[in-house]
């Protein structure tokens, strides 16, 4: 657009093109006629031509009048929905947000608000994105994530986390191991077993906190094998490689050929946090935090 011209000088040469009487354009616009006149004779200086033949009688468009009526409509309607589109991201209605989870999270839905928050803002992307607790946090930090559901996560500059629920761990064994039919395990007999665990790169806190009843022994148990999910991890112990500590929601899916036991003699667990960047007070953010669920502490 011409610098100088606005909007409302295209507001004002449609309704007079409408009418071809600056009288009743004036009247339709709520403003007095000579204010009208004033506004179409700027907007003719700014293009730099005429857009209306005018005599005492008779009002009629040029050639260039012709074209712009043709426009402006077009114009004032892309500005009217680009508009409208600001104010829908500025309220949170559009866009896309960025929540990021950790697979063993979702035994305990914690992303079941997802669902109702897409069916209330359609305009709006929900992009959900999986990793270890520790890129998580680091994607909040540096603003790839809007949001995220962690497991004992670090303490990150620059993030706010929420605790939502806190459980305990369960010992994971094969359905053949001499122990697979016990009440409850220690730590000290569970570290007693070559364990299949996930890299310490997933979390260090995650990490030290699942492993606490064991280390609580006194006993560092050996790792035989690492794996990047809870489901791989199951799997493994189910084929006899190892054992494993695993957060009670995580052993929800295990497979049939492996046992889960209470740990006993401990009070160590394990707490799924809500995690945002501080400050973030966007309407897009506080939307669907209003619809992600609380559930209790266990």
């Amino acid at each position: 657009m011409k610098t100088g011209v606005e909007l409302r000088h295209l507001r004002y040469f449609l309704t007079v093109a409408e009418e071809l009487h600056f009288g009743r354009a004036a009247t339709r616009l709520h403003i007095a006629q000579p204010a009208l006149t004033q506004q179409i004779q700027r907007l003719e200086t700014l293009l730099g031509t005429r857009l209306f033949e005018r005599t005492s009688r008779t009002v009629a468009l040029t050639p260039a009048g012709v074209v712009l009526r043709e426009r402006a409509g077009a114009l004032l309607g892309h500005a009217e929905r680009d508009l409208a589109e600001v104010i829908r991201i500025g309220q949170g209605s559009q866009g896309t947000l960025y929540l990021g989870f950790v697979p063993s999270v979702l035994p305990l839905e914690p992303l079941r608000g997802v669902r109702e928050f897409r069916e209330r803002f359609p305009l709006v992307e929900v992009d959900l994105v999986e990793g270890f607790t520790s890129h998580l946090m680091e994607r909040l930090a540096n603003g790839t994530l809007d949001m995220a559901i962690v497991r004992d996560p670090d303490p990150r500059p620059g993030t706010v986390t929420v605790p939502l629920v806190t459980e305990p761990f369960m010992a994971v064994l094969p359905a053949d191991h001499p122990d697979a039919d016990r009440a409850g395990l220690t730590g000290a007999e569970l570290a007693a077993n070559p364990l299949v665990f996930f890299p310490r790169a997933a979390g260090g806190l995650a990490y030290e906190k699942n492993l606490a009843p064991l280390l609580e022994s006194g006993r560092r148990p050996h790792i035989v094998q690492e794996a990047t999910n809870w489901t791989i991890i199951l799997y493994l112990v189910a084929a006899g490689l190892g054992v494993t500590i695993a957060p009670r929601s995580a052993t929800f899916t295990a497979p049939e050929s492996v046992r889960m036991i209470p740990l006993i003699g401990t009070d160590a667990d394990t707490t799924i946090y809500l995690a945002t960047r501080a400050g973030d007070d966007r309407p897009l953010v506080q939307n669907l935090l209003d619809l992600l669920p609380n559930p209790p502490r266990e």
